[in-house]
């Protein structure tokens, strides 16, 4: 049992109280620039604390100092907002600070031959504030992170149902987006068991990679949402590992957060139809499925195929890579048969290959290149009024 201070060491400490508290806040000022630099009302509320914790040490001290000291009031003075403007280590600073003073000046203020055991009790109960204070930051960030998943799953809903509007602004500015740009969209399948590590792993993985990461799980979707994406394919294989297994979509690349609703539909889309070709590459470009997308109905990626394959074909060389690209996959003979089909030579018939290729991205030698450009074909004679199944 530690030795306990005489009363009147304990009515002397109790009537410094006071000027403890003011020298506290004058050290504080001295020592702290970042201190100096809150505004007055962080201050007010710094001060408050620190007499908070001053009053309450003297409490104890004068009281039973074999129990443990009660430091949960001590930032109960302060308002939780306070976390989000001074750090756990300022904290740290501004409990050393104030003990250091209080230190200091209690062995002038105890009675003669008590001054150690007065500095004991202020190590003691340092210790105590030092944990309470930890435990302050502890709950605040469970707190803040609890309410932070929550927007962001609200911003990723808004960005996938395409409700760019104040509301989804005001909660991507509180997550650190206000001014994010380079953004991609990647489309994973839910891992099985528990999701919260899932999300947390993901996070930490975009941190590293020095990348802004909105995630949320949407059944058996899970939809990363990155920001400040130079590569959007090395950002999926990046989180790749922490996704489940089956396709691994990316969206195209869009300027800011509010026109990333473009890029997770198409994210999605090509997650939904990457079944049907079964040796897509993982991860694969929402881009390279637009085939399958179109099956689906997805009428963006049915334009998308009239624009980058179609239209370059019939306005390229007459049309002759158009009529060159139709025999060739209604035909299936190779170069010598869809030189028969057309009455040219073989040579015009590969020169117009590479033509095709070069107009549009696509070889026709590459068998999944030649379904999507066969369905490029179909969409076309459909026509574009031929949006939906006619009613029977």
């Amino acid at each position: 049992m530690p030795p306990t201070a005489s009363q009147d060491t304990r009515t002397r400490v109790s009537r410094a109280a006071g000027d403890l508290g003011a020298a506290a806040v004058r050290q504080m000022e001295t020592d702290h620039e970042w201190f100096r630099a809150l505004s007055a009302e962080n201050r007010s509320w710094v001060g408050l604390v620190a007499q908070a914790g001053i009053t309450s040490f003297i409490d104890w001290f004068g009281g039973d100092q074999e129990r443990a000291p009660a430091t949960a009031d001590v930032f109960g003075t302060a308002p939780r907002e306070l976390t989000r403007s001074i750090s756990l280590a300022q904290t740290l600073d501004l409990l050393r600070t104030s003990i250091g003073v209080v230190e200091r000046e209690i062995a002038g203020i105890a009675a003669p031959g008590e001054g150690d055991l007065a500095r004991e009790a202020v190590l003691r109960y340092s210790r105590e504030v030092a944990f309470a204070a930890a435990e302050v930051y502890a709950e605040a960030a469970e707190a803040r992170g609890a309410w932070d998943a929550r927007l962001e799953s609200l911003v990723v809903d808004a960005v996938i149902r395409g409700e760019a509007d104040e509301s989804m602004q005001s909660r991507a500015a509180a997550l650190g987006w206000g001014a994010v740009s380079g953004v991609a969209v990647v489309v994973g399948s839910t891992p099985s068991g528990a999701t919260g590590p899932v999300l947390g792993e993901l996070h930490r993985t975009a941190r590293r990679r020095g990348v802004e990461l909105l995630v949320a799980i949407h059944g058996p979707r899970v939809v990363c949402i990155g920001g400040g994406v130079v590569d959007p394919v090395a950002l999926a294989e990046t989180l790749d590992p922490h996704l489940g297994d089956g396709p691994l979509v990316v969206g195209p690349t869009v300027p800011h957060l509010f026109a990333a609703g473009r890029s997770a539909r198409a994210a999605i889309s090509g997650h939904t139809a990457a079944p049907a070709w079964p040796a897509a590459p993982r991860p694969v470009l929402a881009d390279d499925l637009l085939g399958e997308r179109a099956l689906l109905g997805d009428l963006p990626a049915r334009n998308a195929l009239t624009a980058r394959i179609v239209r370059p074909l019939l306005e390229a060389s007459g049309g002759s890579l158009l009529e060159t690209a139709q025999a060739w996959l209604d035909g299936g003979v190779g170069v010598e048969g869809t030189a028969r089909a057309l009455i040219v030579h073989p040579n015009t018939v590969r020169y117009r290959l590479q033509g095709i290729a070069k107009a549009t991205g696509y070889d026709l030698t590459d068998a999944h290149d030649a379904q999507t450009v066969r369905l490029a074909l179909a969409f076309h004679r459909l026509g574009p009024a031929a949006r939906t199944a006619p009613r029977p």
